[in-house]
């Protein structure tokens, strides 16, 4: 009897330390979960991986500010809540506060796509909060909610060397939207729905902006042309990457 014990006791600890150190998708847990940086997936992981971030803790590590104003945003039980300043990202002037940037995972880039989920009540023409694939100040394609023409909208918009290009303005009363830019080789998409539908709406498309020198590509949140003293703040809600394959389905 003491025999048998000796031997099943010694075979528990070749197996325990044999998986000590070993990745957690052999003992059943998932190799990424939502939340933690894609960038740290390993290749074999990465076809199908999903970086998801609701804004209800510490903003993370891998998020970084440009020009940021810390009075001017807050993470919250609804999400992460950014006030509307003046400052403009459209064209020449890149001076707005608290533009939000993630690195998109190295291997991404061609492949990706990105929703957002937010709500803002703009009230100043061109007053916005975007969702925006990101190569620099001069460089990047936009989806958003903005006013102009005395209404607010959907808004897309490309711009390449500070040189600007509005794709599409359709009008839009909600103040809240889930909203999606998809990179499929040289090519991006931007859609947008109501929050309950399952169906996409394509707002417009066009190829990526053409950039002096590489850049690595990130995922940006945006928020200007506000007003001072307004005390308007756009909420972001979540925000999910994914790295996906296949061409950009409406739907």
């Amino acid at each position: 009897m003491i025999q048998r014990f000796l031997l099943l006791a010694a075979i528990r600890f070749v197996v325990a330390t044999h998986l000590v150190g070993q990745p957690t998708a052999l003992l059943g847990q998932p190799a990424a979960p939502l939340g933690q940086p894609a960038a740290a997936m390993s290749p074999a992981d990465r076809s199908d991986a999903t970086f998801r971030d609701d804004f209800r803790d510490a903003l993370g590590s891998d998020w970084q500010w440009l020009r940021e104003n810390k009075a001017g945003w807050r993470v919250s039980d609804e999400g992460l809540k950014v006030l509307i300043e003046p400052g403009n990202m459209w064209g020449g002037a890149n001076d707005a506060k608290n533009v939000l940037l993630r690195r998109v995972p190295d291997g991404w880039d061609d492949a990706v796509q990105v929703c957002a989920e937010l709500s803002h009540k703009p009230e100043k023409r061109w007053e916005q909060a975007d969702l925006v694939w990101y190569y620099s100040d001069r460089a990047m394609v936009k989806i958003g909610l903005e006013i102009e023409h005395g209404e607010t909208n959907i808004v897309m918009g490309r711009e390449e060397r500070d040189k600007t290009k509005t794709l599409a303005i359709i009008p839009y009363a909600d103040p809240a939207v889930q909203l999606r830019l998809s990179v499929h080789g040289n090519e991006i998409h931007g859609d947008y729905r109501r929050l309950g539908s399952t169906n996409w709406v394509e707002a417009g498309h066009c190829t990526l902006p053409k950039i002096d020198a590489p850049e690595t590509p990130y995922v940006s949140l945006q928020f200007y042309q506000g007003e001072s003293d307004s005390n308007r703040w756009a909420t972001v809600n979540w925000i999910e990457i994914t790295h996906v394959s296949g061409e950009h389905s409406p739907q």
